[in-house]
């Protein structure tokens, strides 16, 4: 495994460049009902190797799906769909569409606080895994309810206000490194990954931005692409995401429930901090990446050879 020097830190949750632009929307899966959803494959490791396409892809949640949606999903190919989501967020905002799953199957798996499973029937079908990962202490969603629910402008500047929010956001990604149920779900990813029979996978999360990113980051490192990538495959959900945050943002001012809607941006934004914050406490906690996959994250060296061999072309390819 490549270990990754740091990138100096600079904070930002600002949009990557125009030609990072034009690289998300090459990387696009090409769902209107899940705008985040892209492909890792292209990204170069520090051996030369290169991520292949239609391998590992990452979403946003799939409950939006349309019905053209339905039949792009099924030219991907996908054999494993991991849902990160919460059940209080499956609750919400509804149980995946995925083409060959019946709704009511789903449902019974994703309305379901541990973690469960169901698949199509045959050898190819395809199958959904629900890994429900939440942090109590860090959650965003009772964040958000807590503010939408006060109506009071003081009181929502006392709780997300004065780099609060951005607080609840670093809190949050080191939790995803120092709790062992959160390793053992973001674990459970890369060994599917990484298995015979799992490519191509997708793994998604609500807004495909933090349980998204860091596994997608987790995947990166280990495979020994450059830490510079990493974060600017972190930020391109803030170009992907731009239009609907914006959306989001100016209704709750237009529909009173916020005199300050900004105040949820650190919320709904990636933010290249927080994703150092999880890194720093990988390094905090383990020393190095190789001793967090190992002690943290419980995996070994035949894992790490499952995800090269399934998920990297040859040198120069």
């Amino acid at each position: 495994m490549t270990e990754q020097s740091e990138a100096p830190t600079v904070a930002t949750t600002a949009a990557p460049t125009a030609a990072a632009a034009e690289e998300l929307a090459a990387r696009s899966l090409g769902l209107a009902g899940a705008v985040n959803a892209r492909d890792l494959g292209g990204y170069r490791t520090a051996d030369g190797r290169v991520l292949r396409t239609g391998v590992a892809l990452r979403s946003d949640g799939l409950h939006r799906l349309t019905e053209p949606d339905l039949a792009v999903f099924a030219t991907l190919g996908v054999r494993h769909v991991v849902d990160l989501r919460s059940l209080d967020e499956v609750r919400e905002a509804g149980p995946d569409r995925v083409p060959g799953l019946p709704v009511a199957d789903i449902s019974a798996v994703e309305l379901s606080d541990r973690p469960l499973r169901v698949s199509a029937a045959g050898p190819d079908g395809i199958t959904l895994h629900h890994l429900p990962v939440f942090a109590a202490d860090y959650d965003i969603y009772v964040a958000l309810r807590d503010a939408l629910a006060e109506r009071d402008p003081a009181r929502q500047h006392a709780l997300l206000g004065e780099g609060r929010a951005g607080q609840i956001m670093m809190g949050l990604y080191r939790w995803f490194v120092t709790d062992p149920l959160a390793r053992d779900r973001f674990a459970t990813v890369l060994r599917l990954l990484a298995s015979s029979d799992g490519p191509p996978v997708l793994f998604h999360c609500t807004a495909g931005k933090d349980r998204t990113g860091w596994t997608a980051a987790l995947l990166l490192t280990a495979l020994g692409v450059d830490r510079t990538t990493v974060y600017e495959d972190y930020l391109l959900t803030n170009v992907r995401s731009a239009a609907i945050i914006e959306h989001i943002v100016d209704s709750f001012g237009t529909r009173g429930l916020m005199e300050d809607p900004s105040l949820l941006l650190p919320l709904f934004r990636a933010d290249r901090d927080y994703l150092a914050a999880a890194f720093a406490e990988v390094e905090a906690g383990w020393g190095s990446f190789a001793a967090f996959w190992q002690d943290g994250l419980g995996l070994d060296d035949a894992v790490l050879t499952g995800l090269r061999k399934n998920l990297l072309g040859d040198a120069g390819r």
